[in-house]
C-alpha cells in the first residue's frame, strides 16, 4: 500500500483507510493487480482473458471452449491461472457457471497455490466480512445455491474439497462463506469506456468505505486497478470511494447499498434533498412516464434493437420531452440511450445533438473530476470531430482532458488518446486558417 495511507478504525463504519500526509487531487494512491479475476460470461468471446483487450478475432482454448486470447503470448501467460479452471469448465460443458462462482474458484486456486506474503497488504482476504449474519433468508438461500454450484464446479479438479482447503484460513474453507465474501467484496472491472468487462478481488481496496460524493475514484488499465484522489485530502482524513452509481436518487442508492453491502449510508449527500429535487424536476406525471418507459428501453438496448430504441426515444422527446428539463434524471437516461442508438445506426448528427444536451447535467451532477463525466465529454468530442466541427471538438476534448488527466493519470491510454485528438484538431484548425488567407 502507498506510504501516505494507513488502516484505521472509522467511527461508525469499522475498518477504513486514511491519509497520513496531505494528498493532492489527481495523485495516484494505490495500484494493484487482483488476487483473482475473471472476464464476464457475456463477454467471454469478445475479450482477451489475460490482458482484457477487446478484439474481433480471438484464439479460443481448444479444451474448455470458454477462454479466449488475443495472442499466443497471452494464452501462454494465462495458462498457470487457467490450467485448473480449464478442467473444471470442461467437466460442466455445455453449462457455464456464473461469474461469481468462477471468481470464487479462481480465488481458491490462487489461495491454495500462493506462496506470497501478505505483509504489504493492509487487508487480507481472510479478514473480509461475509455479512451472512445480516442477510435475509432469501439471499442466504440464493448464496447457498451458488455455493453448491461451486462445489460441483470444483469436483473434477478438487475431489476432496474439505481436505485440500484445510491449509486455508478457517474463514475461507467453507464454500458458502467464501462465495458470500466474494459477492460482497468483488469489484467490477471496466474498460476505457467504463463498460463492465469482468470482476476482480483487490483485498486492500475493500478497506475503503463508501461515500456518495467520494474523494477518490478507481480506474482500470486491463486488470490493474488504480486509486486516485479527486479532491485535495488532508492528513488523517478518511479516503472514500462510491460503491454504487452516484448518478441516481438517494432512495435507489440506499436500497442498493442495503441489499448488496448491508449498511445504511449517512453521508452528507444522502442527508441533503437538493440533488434529488433537481433530478426529479419537471412535471411529476411525466417523470413517472419516463421512469416506466426506461424499463422497456433498457430491454431494447440489451437486445441491440437500435432502430426501435431510437424510435421510442424520439417519440418520448416529441410527446413529453418539453415537460421536464434536461437535468431530469429519467430524461437524461433516455437521452443517453438515444446517443447510444444514434451511434450504432450511424446517425452522427443526431448523436451529437443528443450528446451535447447531456453535458450541462453531467457537469452539475459530477462537481468533482469523475471518469463518467470525462468519458462522456470524450464521446461527444469524437462525434464533433467526425462531423468536422473542429473548434467545438477541440474545446470538448480539452474539457475531457482536464478531467481524465486527474482521474486516470498521465500514463493512461485515454489521456494519451485525448492529447492526440487535441493535436489533430490544432493541426486541422491551423490548416483551415492558412487556407483561408
Amino acid at each position: 500500500m502507498a506510504p501516505k495511507l494507513e488502516r484505521f478504525v472509522s467511527p461508525g463504519k469499522g475498518n477504513g483507510v486514511r491519509a497520513t500526509a496531505g494528498i493532492r487531487r489527481g495523485e495516484l494512491l494505490y495500484s494493484a493487480e487482483p488476487l483473482a479475476s475473471c472476464v464476464s460470461n457475456k463477454l467471454a468471446a469478445d475479450i482477451c482473458h489475460h490482458c482484457l483487450t477487446r478484439s474481433v478475432s480471438l484464439l479460443r482454448c481448444s479444451q474448455c471452449k470458454m477462454a479466449h486470447y488475443c495472442s499466443i503470448t497471452c494464452q501462454k501467460r494465462a495458462w498457470s491461472g487457467h490450467k485448473r479452471e480449464c478442467k473444471c469448465l470442461r467437466s460442466l460443458l455445455p453449462r457455464i457457471p456464473t461469474d461469481s462462482v468462477r471468481l470464487a474458484a479462481r480465488l481458491m486456486f490462487a489461495l491454495l497455490s500462493s506462496s506470497k506474503s501478505n505483509c504489504e497488504e493492509l487487508y487480507t482476504f481472510e479478514e473480509h466480512e461475509s455479512h451472512l449474519s445480516s442477510m435475509s433468508e432469501q439471499k442466504k438461500q440464493g448464496l447457498s445455491q451458488l455455493a453448491s454450484m461451486l462445489e460441483l464446479y470444483l469436483q473434477q479438479e478438487v475431489p476432496d474439497l474439505a481436505q485440500e482447503t484445510m491449509s486455508l484460513p478457517p474463514s475461507c474453507q467453507e464454500p458458502l462463506n467464501l462465495i458470500a465474501k466474494v459477492t460482497c467484496n468483488c469489484f467490477t472491472i471496466s474498460d476505457g469506456e467504463l463498460q463492465e468487462i469482468g470482476v476482480g478481488l483487490y483485498p486492500s481496496l475493500s478497506l475503503l468505505n463508501h461515500d456518495c460524493r467520494p474523494n477518490c475514484v478507481m480506474v482500470f488499465e486491463g486488470t490493474k486497478l488504480q486509486l486516485r484522489a479527486v479532491r485535495d485530502i488532508n492528513p488523517e482524513e478518511e479516503l472514500t470511494i462510491s460503491y454504487v452509481e452516484t448518478l441516481s436518487l438517494t432512495e435507489d442508492r440506499q436500497r442498493q447499498l442495503e441489499d448488496q453491502y448491508h449498511f445504511t449510508c449517512h453521508c452528507q449527500r444522502c442527508d441533503s434533498p437538493d440533488t434529488d429535487r433537481l433530478m426529479l424536476s419537471g412535471e411529476e406525471a411525466t417523470c413517472r412516464l419516463l421512469k416506466e418507459a426506461l424499463l422497456k428501453l433498457e430491454g431494447l438496448r440489451a437486445d441491440s434493437n437500435w432502430q426501435v430504441l431510437l424510435a421510442n426515444c424520439r417519440h418520448l422527446f416529441s410527446t413529453v420531452g418539453g415537460d421536464v428539463p434536461e437535468e431530469n434524471l429519467y430524461k437524461l437516461r433516455v437521452t443517453d440511450m438515444a446517443v447510444d442508438a444514434s451511434i450504432q445506426l450511424g446517425n452522427w448528427v443526431e448523436a451529437e445533438a443528443y450528446g451535447k444536451k447531456t453535458l450541462p447535467a453531467y457537469r452539475q451532477y459530477y462537481p468533482d473530476p469523475h471518469p463518467v463525466h470525462g468519458v462522456q465529454l470524450m464521446r461527444v468530442g469524437k462525434l464533433q470531430h467526425h462531423l468536422e466541427h473542429i473548434k467545438d471538438a477541440f474545446d470538448t476534448f480539452r474539457q475531457a482532458y482536464e478531467i481524465i488527466k486527474l482521474t486516470h493519470g498521465d500514463d493512461h491510454h485515454l489521456t494519451a488518446e485525448l492529447l492526440m485528438k487535441m493535436t489533430e484538431c490544432r493541426i486541422e484548425m491551423d490548416h483551415r486558417t492558412s487556407s483561408s488567407h
